[in-house]
């Protein structure tokens, strides 16, 4: 993808059911999903011409919409159907999907019972999230100021916008600092996720992941876990106290931006790539192309 602004981009977005110019895709600046909020969304990569686990996507980008109380007005059918058009059309074999839900301008404040829900869904080139020829080196973390909420106090099963906001303010910090990323923990101090990749552990040969609770439990999340129970490696989904870290000889995280991704350093504590790392990302690797 050219160094270009993403307004600046060529092609077309799938937008309320049809094909519209990319610089034609607009939105009002009163729209209740910029000020408020309520609006959902998909990551979804393309790989050799197919969308990777496609209707995973859209049957949780609709409950994500029933979480936040409204209703995508097409079915998981109709949003597969137009993904898949998007795809042809930007002529992609390589790339990267967003799907967005949002409500619209016709009211203004809190409550937006007459907004109408606006569904697009637009598609672009766009590689590895880290660098690929670092992958295997291990990236760095920083520790999170801010950590996930209560889910009482939050959606936290929803891959909502609203939730990504101290996620940007931690990757920038996080950059900012010559780190990759940041880790989080959650409201009661324990691990959580990175700031858009769920996190994984190893120790002695065995999966630790923190239970999704709190945060979204990811469709690559489940894929990896899948993977390794194929393997015959043994897979704990349990609440992680960040101390632990001293103790596990790997760590990676996972996403559909993420991939698989080892990780060498989370603040104080370090990590060495190894086999079954390697393994699990070649794994995906090869089903994401199969």
């Amino acid at each position: 993808m050219a160094d270009l602004a993403f307004d600046q981009l060529e092609g077309h977005i799938w937008f309320n059911g049809e094909m519209v110019p990319w610089a034609d895709a607009k939105i009002h600046v009163l729209s209740h999903g910029l000020h408020y909020g309520s609006s959902v969304f998909e990551g979804q990569r393309i790989y050799s011409g197919k969308i990777f686990k496609l209707t995973e996507h859209s049957e949780r980008l609709r409950k994500s919409a029933e979480i936040l109380d409204f209703e995508i007005p097409y079915s998981v059918a109709e949003i597969d159907a137009a993904c898949k058009k998007v795809m042809k059309i930007q002529n992609l074999t390589e790339g990267y999907m967003r799907p967005i839900a949002w409500r619209g301008s016709e009211q203004m404040g809190v409550a937006a019972q007459k907004n109408k829900i606006n569904l697009a869904i637009a598609a672009w080139e766009w590689g590895s999230y880290f660098d690929p020829a670092e992958r295997m080196k291990g990236i760095r973390l920083r520790m999170a100021d801010y950590c996930r909420p209560d889910p009482r106090t939050a959606p936290s099963r929803a891959k909502a916008a609203g939730l990504y906001m101290i996620c940007t303010v931690e990757k920038h910090r996080a950059e900012k600092e010559g780190y990759a990323d940041a880790l989080m923990l959650d409201w009661r101090g324990l691990v959580a996720e990175a700031t858009g990749a769920n996190v994984f552990f190893i120790k002695d040969g065995v999966l630790h992941t923190p239970t999704a609770d709190v945060f979204l439990d990811g469709i690559t999340r489940r894929t990896v876990m899948d993977l390794a129970r194929k393997r015959g490696i043994e897979v704990i989904e349990r609440q992680i106290k960040p101390e632990e870290m001293a103790d596990f000889s790997e760590c990676f995280i996972t996403g559909s931006a993420a991939e698989v991704t080892p990780v060498s350093e989370i603040g104080d504590y370090r990590f060495t790539p190894g086999e079954i790392s390697k393994n699990l990302l070649d794994d995906y690797m090869d089903l994401v192309r199969s």
